[in-house]
């Protein structure tokens, strides 16, 4: 997915309670160095960064990274930005006391080499602590709809490749050989709109997948009904009769050494 498209900073704040309950988790300390991976607009790298942390985000979208710099540099906070991606993280060996990754390394296209990333810059006794959504409910339903519909132009299998990030028996798999123990925790996390037609429209605009996808489905004539079928989707997952309101669960994966 290219995250310069579309406008993910409108998005964006929708995730920040989630960046702070991760980061509440991960509970940094006046003076550690924390990376925030896949930061996006920078969510979890400014409250970690307000608590004292020497914080950088890592992400790779140059356009995403110069809002989070400017976002930083407006709120007077230490944390800078770096382009990069879980499979080759632009920091030295050791150098990190622990990783954050709110929504952001789940898109990981190597979940492999980004474990043994985590093991390479994380200091002895490191730490991450990282969230992924289960795969139910609304917005699930959504990126299933949006795989499937790209799948079918590129020929391809729907989430072929496609790490259990969520899945505690996967993640142990994937962390337990570089010497991590995982733990986990549900949440949920409620989005709202002033109706489900609202809510697909932004969504549709501002949703990098959706914006990629366009570029792929128009040429094909497979995208006017993408807007209606999206619009059934939340109708039928609304908890809001008067607007428009959808709860997703995740869980916070935490992984020690």
């Amino acid at each position: 997915m290219d995250w310069n498209l579309g406008h993910y900073e409108h998005m964006a704040p929708q995730l920040r309670p989630a960046a702070e309950i991760v980061v509440g988790h991960l509970a940094p300390r006046r003076g550690e160095v924390v990376l925030d991976l896949g930061c996006g607009t920078g969510n979890a790298a400014m409250i970690a960064a307000g608590q004292g942390a020497r914080v950088t985000g890592v992400d790779p979208s140059p356009r995403l990274l110069e809002i989070a710099r400017a976002t930083a540099a407006a709120a007077g906070l230490d944390a800078g930005f770096i382009r990069g991606d879980a499979a080759s993280l632009p920091v030295p060996d050791g150098s990190v006391d622990a990783i954050v990754s709110v929504f952001g390394v789940i898109f990981a296209p190597d979940a492999t080499a980004a474990a043994a990333e985590f093991a390479r810059v994380l200091r002895p006794g490191g730490r991450i602590v990282l969230s992924a959504w289960l795969r139910l409910g609304a917005l699930a339903d959504q990126a299933r709809l949006r795989g499937e519909l790209i799948a079918g132009i590129r020929g391809e299998s729907p989430g072929a490749g496609l790490f259990a990030w969520h899945d505690l028996g996967a993640l142990t798999g994937l962390l337990a050989p570089h010497g991590f123990a995982v733990t986990m925790h549900d949440q949920a996390l409620a989005f709202t709109g002033a109706s489900p037609e609202a809510y697909a429209d932004a969504e549709l605009a501002d949703h990098p997948g959706w914006v990629e996808a366009r570029e792929l489905l128009e040429p094909a004539a497979r995208w006017e009904n993408v807007r209606a079928d999206l619009t059934r989707l939340f109708a039928a997952a609304n908890e809001d009769p008067g607007a428009f309101r959808i709860t997703s669960r995740y869980v916070i994966a935490t992984a020690t050494m």
